[in-house]
């Protein structure tokens, strides 16, 4: 019971992790297009830390972490800490569908040898 209880915190720090990902991006794209240099960073920090994306993706990432630590106290982390390659999993795939990235199959292939992985490490 315990073991399926920890999976399922990892799946939801997963989750929290992906919607804190696409988040920032969502929030950043609408800062618009700017230089990066040491004069033009400040006004975008500010911009950034008072967008509501931007904030709703820190409040996923620390929920997220908040779910890591209870994951942490309860399983291995050499078991537990494979599992959050899932998110590159899904964090790829939904950036195809909501941002229109390039998905190529070079990327396809590694999100599958990272499905893979996790599965073997699932199944120990």
């Amino acid at each position: 019971m315990v073991k399926y209880l920890v999976l399922a915190l990892i799946m939801v720090d997963v989750a929290l992790n992906v919607a804190g990902q696409l988040s920032l991006k969502y929030g950043m794209t609408q800062l618009g297009n700017f230089a990066i240099s040491i004069t033009t960073l400040p006004p975008v920090f500010l911009k950034a830390a008072t967008n509501l994306h931007v904030l709703l993706g820190l409040f996923c990432y620390g929920m997220g972490f908040m779910v890591w630590l209870i994951v942490l106290a309860k399983a291995e982390v050499s078991y537990a800490y494979p599992m959050i390659s899932l998110g590159y999993v899904f964090t790829a795939i939904l950036a195809k569908v909501l941002f229109g990235e390039a998905v190529t199959l070079t990327r396809m292939a590694g999100i599958l040898i990272t499905c893979l992985g996790v599965f073997i490490i699932a199944r120990s």
